[in-house]
């Protein structure tokens, strides 16, 4: 098969040819038709979330099972997969199990032909006819991450989204969708027109205004801010990986404290979870495909990765790369 593979961290990414991956035992091989370009992979590549070399990216897919379970089946998966059989996933939360595996972190991604997701009857997701396969890699993990970040919103609530890249939006859409007042903060003009677009106020600054913040970038800066644009009693959610350095960053714990403030964090969505937000799909309240900026050739797929070095530069939606060489 096809696959575009870096070989050291920050270096190229070139198309390749590579053996077709082996169906494991109780899993199940996707020929991919259609991926998200996301900037978790981006992380990967540039070695803030390490993974083993050579390596394929790619986690937000769809396509169509051709070995293994539900072969013919057209589905994507969580971009975490659990193993199906520990107390976490027995419970519904395998997007939290400790055997977990992601496709493009653990083991070759989606950037190629053809993946392999394990535990296929955990974490195989059928699609609806409804729904094409741009449309539900745009699902990926930026939007179903987007779409249990926001469980439990109060009603009428104002949200404050810290960032407005592909899980950004995704908030946005879920969040107006929902009934929210939607207050969005990024530098790249080009995020915040699509995000005005989705029903959202760009702001400058926000301070004591939300219910609801959500980190949707990853720094210790947005991170601060979206603490603190926080009224008493709000929920900060912090979605965007922080990595590095960020990953030790200070939060106003008087403010946590005393405003008695909710820290938590959204790490994808299990597979159980997703009809609900399918059926939103269906019904027409939820289009993950007004998210989609622009598509792509697989092939071009790298490119699209590396030019996510300049996060202002970058043009507002979803990319997703179709499999020019399937069928």
């Amino acid at each position: 098969m096809k696959a575009l593979v870096f070989e050291s961290v920050g270096g190229p990414i070139s198309l390749q040819e590579m053996k077709n991956p082996v169906c494991p035992d109780g899993g199940a091989v996707v020929e991919v038709r259609a991926t998200g370009v996301c900037r978790s992979d981006w992380h990967a590549w540039r070695g803030h979330d390490p993974v083993s070399l050579p390596h394929v990216p790619g986690h937000e897919f769809a396509g169509v099972v051709v070995e293994g379970v539900g072969v013919g089946d057209r589905v994507t998966a969580p971009f975490v997969n659990g193993c199906g059989e520990c107390d976490y996933c027995r419970s519904g939360n395998a997007q939290i199990c400790p055997s977990q595996t992601q496709p493009g972190f653990t083991h070759h991604g989606s950037f190629a032909e053809r993946v392999v997701v394990r535990a296929a009857e955990t974490n195989l997701v059928r699609l609806p006819d409804e729904i094409d396969f741009v449309a539900a890699a745009a699902l990926g993990c930026r939007f179903a991450t987007a779409f249990r970040a926001l469980r439990d919103l109060p009603p009428r609530a104002t949200v404050a989204v810290y960032g407005c890249g592909g899980v950004g939006l995704s908030v946005v859409m879920i969040a107006v969708a929902l009934g929210a007042r939607v207050l969005v903060v990024d530098p790249s003009p080009a995020a915040r027109a699509a995000a005005a677009d989705l029903g959202a106020v760009p702001k400058a600054e926000i301070v004591g205004e939300a219910d609801v913040a959500v980190d949707a970038y990853g720094s210790a800066a947005t991170a601060m801010a979206s603490v603190r644009s926080l009224r008493r009693g709000g929920r900060h959610v912090q979605v965007g990986l922080m990595l590095g350095d960020n990953a030790r960053a200070p939060l106003p714990w008087d403010l946590v404290v005393a405003h008695e403030l909710s820290i938590v964090g959204s790490h994808g969505m299990p597979a159980a979870d997703y009809p609900a937000m399918l059926d939103l799909v269906v019904s027409g309240k939820l289009n993950p495909r007004r998210l989609v900026g622009s598509t792509i050739p697989l092939a071009s797929a790298g490119e699209a990765l590396m030019a996510m070095d300049d996060p202002v530069a970058r043009a507002g939606g979803i990319v997703v790369a179709v499999n020019e060489y399937a069928g």
